[in-house]
C-alpha cells in the first residue's frame, strides 16, 4: 500500500477528545494528539472522524524542530477498522515547506496511541 519513499516515522498520544453534532444528525469524532515525527520534532495534531469503524478524517497540525523553527499542515484521509479498538489509518498531507507527504498507522483506541510510517507524497 505504500507510496513514495519511506521518510521516517510517527508516534503520537491521544490528549483530550470530544464529541460533537455533525451534519444529518451524524456525530464528529474530535481528537488532539501529540508527539513526535521523523524531521518533525515536537508535533500537536487534531484530528476529525467522520464515520463509525471505518470513514473518514481530516487532520491540523504544528510541529516544533529542533533548530526553532515551525512547520504546520493540513490533510485528509480514510480509516477502517482492523480489529478490536483498533483502525488502520491512511491520509495524504499537504506541509508548510511545500512538501506533500502519505502516512500509513493504526490507532489504538485502548491505548490512546497512534503510530505509523511516513513517506514522500
Amino acid at each position: 500500500m505504500a507510496s513514495g519513499k519511506a521518510i521516517g516515522e510517527f508516534s503520537l498520544k491521544s490528549i483530550t477528545a470530544a464529541i460533537i453534532p455533525g451534519p444529518a444528525g451524524s456525530l464528529l469524532n474530535q481528537v488532539n494528539w501529540e508527539g513526535t515525527g521523523t524531521g518533525f520534532g515536537a508535533t500537536f495534531l487534531t484530528t476529525t472522524f467522520v464515520g463509525g469503524k471505518d470513514g473518514t478524517f481530516t487532520l491540523y497540525w504544528a510541529s516544533y524542530l529542533d533548530n526553532g523553527d515551525t512547520l504546520n499542515g493540513a490533510g485528509q484521509g480514510t480509516y477502517e477498522s482492523v480489529g478490536k479498538h483498533k483502525w488502520r489509518t491512511v491520509n495524504f498531507a499537504q506541509v508548510s515547506d511545500g512538501r506533500r507527504i502519505r502516512a500509513e498507522g493504526e490507532i489504538d483506541l485502548a491505548s490512546r496511541s497512534w503510530k505509523g510510517a511516513l513517506f514522500e507524497g
